[in-house]
């Protein structure tokens, strides 16, 4: 063999040894899945719950962010997350049949929280706003009417069935020609701020009008929420920007899942798959993140980052159970090994940190994440 030849050889097998060791340690690097059976998140839910219960103030606002470092809270709130954490104290309330009274009673008080700075909106619509004069944000009223419909289902209670049709009005009111829906209704205009969107709104108001349509059927609540799906699953993330596609929205997905029996169409369909894939390559891509595999893979997301990711995948899971023209899925799988590794990621004291701080957030989607993986879609009132 000539010299040449004979280099040429070693070159390119010496490329084909680092792309190996490289893809050993990236897209082919093992998983570590621990062993995970529905009911072995209970403990992590509970003591989840108890750090949002016992760091709750009397009024009903809670501990929203806390350094360990300095052992002490930290300055600011925001009112979505609030909306948020109430929701997830009644999607635990609903499982544990109401029985367990102090997380219905933190509920409660988180949910007058939010009533007590509700504001009118206009035309019957209602939206609570953090500062009296301040702008009311569509995702907090979309969350807050999620959690009247989540304690509606607990209690069987419709006493605050006219709020929860204002808060309706008032995410009509926000959507869009397009189906997307607008991230603000600022009080000193009396009407949406115009052009501004979020990548989180319009998913959180799917869900919350979904729910509406559960509660009230023949009120017309579908009629958004259809546009919201179209625009969902055509034109979102292009239209916004979101790269890569598609945007890993778990509150698109809860209304994938609340849809399930609605008859969704081919295209709908179609982006419930690229959510189902995007969220399953996340907890992969976690799972492969050990050893040498480290140093190529980003950190652990915090607790509310990876507690979205098992949301999304209980969501759709409810679908594909429900579907029939779906494609088999690995995602109680890949719920369980998710499942897992955020359970073990839970620090003593209940709550999950990212660099020695918390939100109230990383509790409430922790908390959520593990409910669907322990009891998928029957929190939000779904029987499997």
């Amino acid at each position: 063999m000539k010299p040449t030849a004979k280099r040429r050889i070693i070159a390119w097998a010496a490329v084909w040894v680092v792309t190996a060791g490289f893809l050993r340690v990236t897209l082919a690097a093992p998983e570590i899945c621990p062993a995970y059976s529905p009911g072995d998140g209970q403990p992590a839910i509970d003591a989840g719950a108890d750090w949002i219960v016992r760091t709750q103030e009397p009024g009903g606002r809670y501990l929203y962010e806390y350094d360990r470092r300095i052992e002490s809270a930290k300055p600011g709130y925001n009112l979505v997350r609030h909306a948020g954490g109430t929701m997830s104290l009644y999607q635990l309330a609903i499982v544990q049949e109401g029985h367990n009274h102090q997380v219905v009673e933190a509920a409660d008080r988180g949910m007058n929280y939010l009533l007590e700075r509700a504001v009118d909106t206009g035309n019957g619509g209602m939206g609570p706003a953090l500062a009296p004069r301040g702008p009311v944000k569509t995702g907090t009223a979309a969350l807050t009417l999620v959690s009247l419909a989540h304690r509606r289902i607990l209690t069987g209670d419709s006493s605050y069935d006219d709020e929860m049709r204002a808060l309706g009005r008032l995410l009509v009111g926000q959507q869009l020609p397009d189906g997307g829906m607008l991230n603000f209704w600022d009080p000193r205009t009396g009407a949406p701020v115009p052009e501004v969107r979020s990548r989180f709104a319009t998913g959180e108001a799917a869900w919350g009008l979904a729910m509406m349509h559960e509660a009230f059927p023949g009120e017309g609540w579908d009629v958004p929420v259809w546009a919201i799906m179209d625009y969902l699953a055509t034109e979102r993330d292009e239209l916004e920007g979101l790269w890569p596609p598609p945007w890993p929205d778990q509150w698109a997905a809860y209304a994938l899942g609340e849809m399930a029996e609605w008859g969704l169409e081919d295209h709908h369909l179609a982006y419930a798959q690229r959510l189902a894939g995007r969220f399953g390559q996340m907890i992969r891509w976690d799972a492969q993140r050990e050893g040498v595999a480290e140093i190529t893979h980003l950190p652990m997301p915090r607790g509310g980052g990876y507690g979205t990711i098992l949301e999304g995948l209980g969501g759709l899971e409810w679908l594909w159970l429900n579907e029939p023209r779906l494609a088999d899925a690995p995602l109680r799988d890949r719920l369980e090994c998710g499942a897992a590794r955020l359970a073990e990621a839970q620090s003593d004291d209940g709550a999950w940190y990212y660099d020695d701080q918390t939100r109230v957030d990383d509790q409430q989607h922790a908390i959520s994440g593990l409910l669907m993986a322990d009891h998928g879609f029957n929190l939000g009132g779904k029987k499997p």
